[in-house]
């Protein structure tokens, strides 16, 4: 049974099968979904992004800006060929910074 709850929300109704699963149909297949048992004992099954601890820098200031102004730069940017002669001329005129992350 389906019935809208308004403009953008829907309502099923599920039943559990004898192994504790419901089918969610395959518009979920192969997301992660959290799961919150809330106190009135309903159950809220919200779609959720989950980012690796490695990459969790990526989402912080100031790297996150910084990523977005290079993204933003090559989009407007055009490719070109590189001349790797004057790259290495290049190489001696600029002034060394520290690589990697801040912390």
């Amino acid at each position: 049974m389906r019935w809208s709850m308004g403009a953008t929300s829907t309502s099923e109704i599920k039943v559990v099968g004898k192994s504790g699963q419901i089918s969610l149909g395959k518009r979920y297949a192969g997301k992660t979904l959290e799961l919150q048992r809330l106190d009135d004992g309903s159950l809220l099954l919200r779609a959720v992004a989950m980012v690796p601890e490695s990459q969790l820098w990526t989402l912080q200031e100031p790297d996150r800006s910084r990523i977005s102004r290079g993204l933003a730069w090559a989009g407007q940017t055009a490719p070109r060929e590189s001349d790797p002669k004057s790259l290495l001329k290049q190489k001696g005129k600029r002034r060394s910074r520290p690589r990697g992350r801040r912390k």
